[in-house]
C-alpha cells in the first residue's frame, strides 16, 4: 500500500510536469465502452445505467476546453476471469491526448511508465520497500521494443506456441493472456505491441491509414505481468465512427454527446487506460493483482 500511495504520488507528478489536467468523471454511466458483457447493471431511478467500465469517452469530450486531460478513477468489469491481472473493481488511470499522432502516443507511454518507475524508486520509503520486495527489478529504460500485432504472431509460431484452439495463428486472432505472457516473459524486455486487427478491437478506434484492417492500437506489455496499458488514436470522422458502432452492434442513441463531438469539430487525438494494480504486481513481484488492491473485488467476493 506504500508503493501504491508512492506510484499515485509519481503519475500526478509526470501528469503535472506534462501540463495535463486532472478530471474526476461520474462512475454512474448509461454508455458502455469496452463491451456489454462485462457491464454491471443498476437501477437508477427507474432506468437502466451501469458502472463504467471506463471513463475514456468523458475525458474525450475535456479536450476541446481543457486540453490534455487524465483522471485517476474506478473502473468496473463484470467478467468472471480467475486470472492473476483480473480485478472486479480496479483504479483505472486514463489520460486523452489532443492534437497527436500515433508515434507521439507511443513516445508519451514510455515516458511516463519509466518516469513514475524512476520516481517510485527515488522515494525514501517507497523505493526500498520495492527492493526489499522484488530484489531484481530493473527499471525499464527507453525506448521500448515496439512489434506489430503482424509479427507477434510470426513469432509465436515460430515458437511453436498455439493459439487457444491449439492452432497455429492466424491473422484476427485475439492473442490470448497465456500465449502473450508466454512470448513477453521470453524476450524479457517491455513490448509496445501494435496495430492490432479491427475486428478484435473497440469501436472507437482509429484505423491505420496504410493498412486499413488493423488500427492504430498499442499494449504495452511486461514480463512476468504481461498488458499493463491499452490504447489508440480514437476515430475522429463521424460515418467511420459510427460504422464502428453498427459493426459492434452498439445502439448510437445513447451516445448523441459523443457523437456530436465530431459532427460540431475535433482534433486527431489518441489516450490510454492504466491498471495501476497490474503496474504494482510488475513492480513488486506480486503473484496476483488482488495482492495490490486494499480490499480486492473479484468473482464472489464483495467484503468486508
Amino acid at each position: 500500500m506504500k508503493v501504491r500511495a508512492a506510484f499515485l504520488s509519481a503519475v500526478r507528478r509526470f501528469f503535472k510536469e506534462e501540463s495535463l489536467c486532472e478530471v474526476t468523471p461520474p462512475c454512474m454511466v448509461q454508455t458502455q465502452v469496452e463491451g456489454g458483457s462485462t457491464l454491471f447493471k443498476m437501477d437508477y431511478y427507474g432506468e437502466e445505467a451501469y458502472l463504467t467500465q471506463s471513463s475514456q469517452l468523458y475525458l474525450e469530450t475535456c479536450l476541446p476546453a481543457l486540453g490534455d486531460v487524465y483522471c485517476i478513477q474506478e473502473s468496473f468489469r463484470a467478467e468472471k476471469s480467475h486470472t492473476r491481472r483480473h480485478l472486479s473493481e480496479y483504479t483505472h488511470i486514463e489520460s486523452e491526448l489532443a492534437f497527436i499522432t500515433f508515434e507521439d502516443l507511443l513516445d508519451h507511454l514510455e515516458k511516463l511508465i519509466t518516469k513514475t518507475v524512476q520516481y517510485v524508486l527515488e522515494d525514501p520509503t517507497a523505493g526500498p520497500l520495492v527492493k526489499q520486495l522484488n530484489p531484481g527489478f530493473v527499471a525499464p529504460q527507453m525506448p521500448f521494443k515496439r512489434m506489430e500485432y503482424i509479427h507477434a504472431l510470426e513469432w509465436l509460431n515460430e515458437n511453436g506456441i498455439p493459439n487457444e484452439e491449439g492452432n497455429p495463428f492466424k491473422f484476427g486472432d485475439d492473442i490470448a493472456e497465456a500465449a502473450e505472457r508466454k512470448m513477453t516473459d521470453t524476450i524479457g524486455v517491455p513490448i509496445l505491441l501494435t496495430r492490432f486487427p479491427v475486428e478484435i478491437k473497440s469501436f472507437y478506434m482509429k484505423k491505420c491509414a496504410d493498412d486499413p484492417r488493423v488500427t492504430e492500437s498499442v499494449d504495452v506489455l511486461m514480463p512476468t505481468v504481461g498488458e499493463i496499458t491499452g490504447g489508440s488514436m480514437r476515430i475522429e470522422d463521424t460515418e467511420e465512427l459510427l460504422a464502428g458502432f453498427k459493426r459492434e452492434g452498439i445502439d448510437p442513441k445513447s451516445y448523441y454527446w459523443f457523437i456530436d463531438q465530431r459532427v460540431y469539430g475535433t482534433c486527431p487525438h489518441g489516450g490510454y487506460g492504466l491498471g495501476t494494480e497490474r503496474i504494482l504486481a510488475w513492480m513488486c513481484n506480486r503473484f496476483t493483482v488482488r495482492d495490490c488492491s486494499l480490499y480486492p473485488r473479484y468473482t464472489g467476493r464483495c467484503k468486508p
